[in-house]
């Protein structure tokens, strides 16, 4: 429950425009002098505090407390609070956005607002004209009130209100996908609103460390779905946004160079963007489906891309075995994994390991994800006829030592593969199987002959990707003797941790993920196996017997290192049966 003894934005005995900041922080004794010279000196204009706490000096909870305190004012924890919907929508939605004002509830005739900014008076007298409620301002965390007001109103909440009152003062009924004409949809998307909307659905997808954007349109409405560390989570918007989703999905047309008239065929395009100095490669998937078209928007953050084979998190005796292969002089060396499993990472990360000026390396990729100094890259395009298969044709005559094929997706590329193989070439390739030794049998199902994939594939490693626990709340706990799995290597350690959900991982108990592996290097005897055409289970028993860890027993350990759970090992891995 908030209380109410708090002084009023107009108060005259005190304003918050009187308040010195330097001083204030510096009397709490939460900075030094010396801090707030260095501050000033490379503020640039911008607010004392804001420069403190952007430069680690300074905790923003308690710089809150401490103007809190010389104020008069509460601080609240505004996540545990119980918002008022329907009060927050009677206020406009443009100044609750721009200025970052949270309604909480009613109390005492009057309206309890969170801010994360005391001084900015302005603001709080501007959303009291306009709605017409007395406010008294209470302090809190800027993300925690951000957040909320995303959560309440949408993303994107103030802009769409602009869009539907220019509509509403043109006198224009909104556009519907069916028979909106291609000259006017276009005319829309180019609307600066529009423009602003798109681009804040995809800020906001980074600032959630987001791999994925799912925009799917449903008979009652849209969905957007931003896919973070693994998972989806449904991304609360205005409802009002599925009449502007016709010019939503017109505009990353246009911004992908498709062909926007096109609506009955799928369409595979391309964005570069650069955010605040970070160069983001968005590869856009637009699919026809009963309701409008889909799209899936992949983001590519080359910023935050480090590729070191030493981060990649092989146990160590797997690690030494994978450094064996990748220097080997010739054969194949596979990766394989579902759909978003770090296969490409990892393939750059072995590249950038061996790269070297006395080294050639080509890639053949689709498409280039991460452009890559002293590596030769090309992208393929299948339409000309620049297949997989086909640039590993033309790339032999340019004197490769290394050759990575993004995918071996066909009998064509794998037999390519094999020849560059046979000829003296290093060559490294991803695949789409469930583990290790079922890449074997998916080569021979390609119709390579089982003779040659045994002579060169000489090891296939499979990864996949679990949550990493968040390191501000994950809690110890000891687990019941029948959550503990058969497959469990003894002993059982007498702690396992959970996620608890803070603020720093937006409550979801994790942040990040990290790759488990299982390594299977080619012996004498599963070459053998290979060749009488085994099973991938009699290769995948055999290779345990001998000393293969499966990814469920690599997942163990990470369990056991306190890096991530035992469902989260649960749901992505099954067990091995021998």
């Amino acid at each position: 429950m908030i209380v109410l003894d708090v002084l009023s934005p107009n108060t005259p005995e005190k304003t918050f425009r009187h308040m010195d900041i330097a001083k204030t922080l510096i009397r709490h004794g939460l900075v030094s002098k010396e801090q707030v010279d260095i501050a000033i000196s490379t503020s640039a204009g911008r607010r004392l505090d804001r420069v403190l706490v952007d430069n680690g000096v300074l905790d923003e909870d308690a710089a809150l407390k401490a103007f809190a305190d010389e104020l008069g004012m509460p601080f609240v924890d505004v996540k545990h609070e119980l918002i008022d919907r329907e009060l927050l929508m009677q206020f406009p939605t443009t100044a609750v956005f721009r200025h970052s004002l949270l309604p909480i509830s009613r109390q005492n005739g009057s309206v309890v607002v969170a801010t994360c900014d005391p001084f900015n008076l302005e603001a709080l007298e501007e959303l009291e004209s306009v709605s017409g409620f007395h406010l008294v301002p209470v302090l809190a965390r800027r993300l925690d009130v951000v957040e909320l007001i995303k959560e309440h109103l949408g993303v994107g909440g103030d802009t769409l209100n602009e869009l539907v009152a220019q509509r509403s003062a043109d006198g224009v009924e909104l556009l519907s996908d069916m028979s909106a004409d291609d000259g006017d949809l276009a005319q829309q998307a180019e609307n600066a609103s529009v423009i602003k909307l798109v681009n804040e659905l995809l800020l906001e997808a980074l600032e959630q460390q987001s791999s994925d954007v799912h925009i799917e349109p449903q008979e009652n409405g849209l969905i957007i779905r931003y896919r973070v560390d693994g998972l989806l989570r449904v991304q609360p918007v205005p409802e009002s946004i599925m009449h502007f989703y016709a010019a939503i999905v017109t505009r990353l047309k246009i911004m992908s160079k498709l062909n926007i008239a096109e609506k009955r065929i799928p369409q595979d395009g391309r964005i570069k963007l650069k955010i605040s100095g970070r160069e983001i490669d968005v590869r856009v998937s637009i699919i026809p489906m009963i309701y409008g078209e889909g799209v899936v928007l992949r983001l590519l953050d080359k910023g935050r891309m480090v590729f070191n084979l030493k981060n990649v998190g092989m146990p160590d005796a797997m690690a030494k075995t994978f450094h064996e292969l990748i220097a080997m002089p010739h054969g194949i060396v596979l990766v394989t994994g579902p759909t978003g499993s770090g296969k490409t990472s990892t393939l750059y990360s072995a590249l950038n390991e061996i790269k070297d000026p006395s080294i050639k390396i080509i890639t053949v990729e689709d498409p280039v994800e991460y452009q890559n100094a002293g590596i030769s890259q090309i992208q393929v395009h299948s339409k000309v006829g620049l297949t997989f298969a086909a640039g590993l044709r033309s790339i032999l005559r340019h004197d490769p030592d290394v050759i990575l094929i993004g995918e071996i997706r066909d009998g064509e590329t794998a037999e390519a593969a094999i020849q560059a193989s046979l000829t003296g070439h290093l060559v490294f390739s991803t695949l789409h199987t469930n583990d290790a030794p079922s890449a074997f049998a998916r080569l021979i199902d390609m119709g390579v002959e089982p003779y040659l994939v045994a002579s060169t594939v000489e090891g296939v490693l499979a990864q996949r990707l679990v949550r990493v626990l968040c390191k501000h709340c994950k809690i110890a706990y000891t687990p019941a003797v029948e959550e503990i799995p058969d497959d469990f290597p003894r002993p059982v350690p007498e702690h396992f941790y959970k996620p608890a959900g803070c603020r720093e991982c937006r409550g979801t108990g994790y942040a990040g993920r990290r790759a488990i592996f299982e390594l299977l290097r080619t012996d004498p005897e599963i070459g053998k196996l290979c060749v009488a055409r085994a099973s991938s289970a009699a290769i995948r028993e055999y290779a345990l017997l001998n000393g293969m860890l499966g990814l469920r027993l690599n997942g163990y350990q990470r369990v056991i290192d306190g890096t991530t759970t035992l469902e989260e090992v649960l749901r992505i891995t099954k067990a091995d049966v021998s």
